[in-house]
């Protein structure tokens, strides 16, 4: 049976569920107050972390815990007045990092990553972007000894319990590896699976394109007017109220506003983070995340790109970039970065749930209604197999992987 379906959410998982139901033959509109790929999906550092089988856990060590509490490094910064509004969820989220249940957690993460490079790679060659990507990996680059050795140690670990490949650097073979490098470090684990993608937000627009191809229906709307009919679901867009039979929400660090709208209450909480580009001096030939100064640089088509680490902070509130400030030195020691593309930062945030899973699937108590949302770090990885897996349940095809574990019940 096929169906009329509303998305609401036009970044990475919002464009590749309503491309995955177009694909099954769907009638799909595609909603958003932006055009695709122009939010959250613009600002990563675009990567598929085909090496990321674990999810980003709670730290459990007093170092890294007095660091943040002490807005020390790049890593890790707060407002005060956001943490009450978020204590819950942290603490959700500190209980789900106890490392009996956060092995649980990752087997089941491990689940979906394990798709990510075959369905970006299907969706890519249709949409016609293999120039904007590259299959060289990237790297975790250590400037002291210490943290180098336990990265060597996690890196086996996985490539024994996971398959993922990777190669250990030495000072010598980094700086062969990486010219620009202007400091030496003490190494790098070069993960060799993972894809980077030189424009994020262009390859939503790729996608999206292609959906529109297959006959799919982008308009721009509100998504906070979602109302549930006799019939189904409507929503308010510039060319009018538009009904479906379903309705996805997919919109990202937005979802847990329009969701409390419709009586749910999820342990959801959104990190922050801000990004910059530099041009004028030579870029790294592949992505590097700067692992004891906590930020990423990324050669992008706009430059090379500096991406923040987390920032918990009210969504609206006004943007303090202290840790790109820090980044901004800390990269300076590594590379050649000139002149500032931006005047000022971009900003955008990452959703996120207690348990470090996204929730893909029907909605408890509403028929007809769907999420698709909180892939936390690994939204731009797993669009594709998450549109995916959510376009098979509304479908009743069989789905990709067992979709229970990441169903929106599990929240009760």
């Amino acid at each position: 049976m096929k169906h009329e379906v509303l998305v609401l959410g036009a970044g990475i998982v919002g464009t590749c569920t309503a491309l995955h139901l177009v694909l099954r033959g769907h009638s799909v509109t595609l909603v958003d107050r932006r055009e695709p790929g122009a939010e959250t999906s613009y600002g990563n550092a675009g990567l598929i972390q085909r090496e990321a089988i674990e999810p980003v856990a709670f730290p459990r060590d007093f170092p890294t815990l007095s660091r943040a509490a002490l807005k020390r490094g790049a890593k890790i910064s707060y407002h005060l007045d956001a943490l009450p509004g978020t204590a819950p969820e942290l603490a959700r989220y500190w209980k789900n990092s106890r490392p009996t249940a956060y092995a649980r957690i990752a087997q089941v993460h491990a689940r979906l990553i394990a798709h990510c490079l075959s369905e970006h790679e299907a969706l890519i060659d249709r949409a016609g972007a293999r120039e904007l990507v590259a299959r060289n990996g990237f790297r975790f680059v250590y400037r002291q000894q210490a943290t180098m050795e336990r990265a060597i140690a996690r890196a086996q670990r996985l490539a024994r319990e996971g398959g993922v490949r990777h190669a250990v650097e030495d000072p010598e073979a980094l700086a062969a590896a990486e010219p620009a490098l202007k400091l030496r470090l003490a190494g790098a684990v070069h993960w060799l699976d993972p894809w980077s993608v030189n424009n994020p937000g262009e390859l939503v627009k790729r996608y999206a394109a292609l959906f529109a191809q297959l006959g799919g229906r982008f308009v721009k709307g509100d998504a906070a007017s979602l109302r549930q009919t006799e019939t189904g679901w409507r929503v308010r867009t510039v060319d009018g109220e538009i009904d479906g039979e379903h309705a996805v929400l997919a919109l990202g660090p937005w979802s847990k506003e329009v969701v409390r709208a419709q009586g749910y209450r999820l342990p959801l909480f959104a990190i922050r983070g801000y990004h910059r580009h530099y041009r004028g001096g030579e870029a790294p030939r592949t992505p590097m995340l700067d692992a004891d100064g906590g930020f990423m640089l990324s050669p992008m088509q706009q430059g090379v790109r500096i991406t923040t680490g987390a920032e918990f902070a009210r969504m609206n509130a006004r943007s303090t970039p202290v840790q790109l400030g820090r980044a901004e030195r800390l990269a300076r020691e590594l590379l050649d970065l000139p002149e500032a593309v931006e005047q000022d930062p971009w900003r955008g945030a990452r959703p996120c749930s207690a348990d470090m899973l996204p929730l893909v699937g029907p909605a408890p108590r509403h028929r007809g209604l769907w999420f698709n949302f909180g892939h936390a770090h690994q939204g731009f990885t797993l669009g594709p197999v998450s549109g995916r897996l959510l376009a098979e349940m509304i479908d009743g095809s069989e789905p990709v992987v067992d979709p229970w574990p990441y169903a929106p019940a599990r929240f009760g």
